[in-house]
């Protein structure tokens, strides 16, 4: 009598091995609208955007009216031409304070991880395509227009001081101009994969059945 060992897929649950793997699909869910939805100090938050500059926050919205009319950007434009820039203040003490803004050529390619420190390395005269010096908006709405002549990448920079202390916060926000949006492309791609292996892994292993008697 001979036995016969068949290797076969067969679907089981993992149980407590299960648990962290729920987890890291989450986690690669989780890190794929990251990417998308943040880009340094704003965050989409669904139907507006927030811009967080130290302990403050403000409501954040790019306006191309001539070529987008009255549509809203949180970052990233489809095209060069005339933008516009508008930070509400959701802190009362924002309006007390003075608040610049600053627009550099993201010339080192740094993205959406740049932190001030990146921009800093740049040459600020040179990279620097706008420059809104302090102003101090008692309204309570922070206003800039500028006309992008060239696609690309390009890192925004707004500062505030602290109503009493010495102190300034700043937020730092990578953005893309008239460019197709391959790094989503590729976060998407990336994730998917990563969610696809973890499924297969969590339902599926490949374990031998009992021996055949034959």
């Amino acid at each position: 009598m001979n036995t016969v060992h068949v290797s076969q897929v067969r679907l089981v649950r993992l149980d407590g091995g299960g648990r962290w793997l729920n987890f890291m699909i989450l986690g690669a869910c989780l890190l794929y609208g990251q990417s998308v939805y943040a880009h340094g100090s704003v965050v989409d938050e669904g139907d507006q955007c927030i811009i967080k500059i130290g302990f403050y926050q403000a409501h954040f919205t790019i306006y191309q009216p001539r070529s987008g009319g009255h549509d809203e950007y949180c970052e990233d434009l489809p095209e060069t031409g005339e933008t516009v820039f508008v930070i509400g203040y959701l802190h009362d003490s924002l309006r007390e304070v003075l608040v610049d803004f600053r627009i550099v050529r993201d010339r080192n390619s740094i993205g959406r991880f740049a932190r001030y420190e990146d921009v800093l390395a740049l040459d600020l005269e040179q990279d620097s395509v706008f420059y809104q010096p302090p102003l101090l908006q008692s309204d309570a709405v922070f206003t800039v227009l500028h006309r992008f002549q060239e696609p690309g990448s390009y890192i925004g920079v707004v500062t505030a001081g602290h109503p009493t202390k010495n102190e300034v916060y700043r937020a730092v926000f990578p953005f893309e101009i008239g460019r197709f949006p391959w790094e989503y492309v590729m976060w998407f791609v990336f994730v998917v994969a990563l969610v696809g292996v973890l499924l297969w892994l969590r339902f599926v292993h490949f374990a031998p059945p009992p021996p055949l008697q034959s």
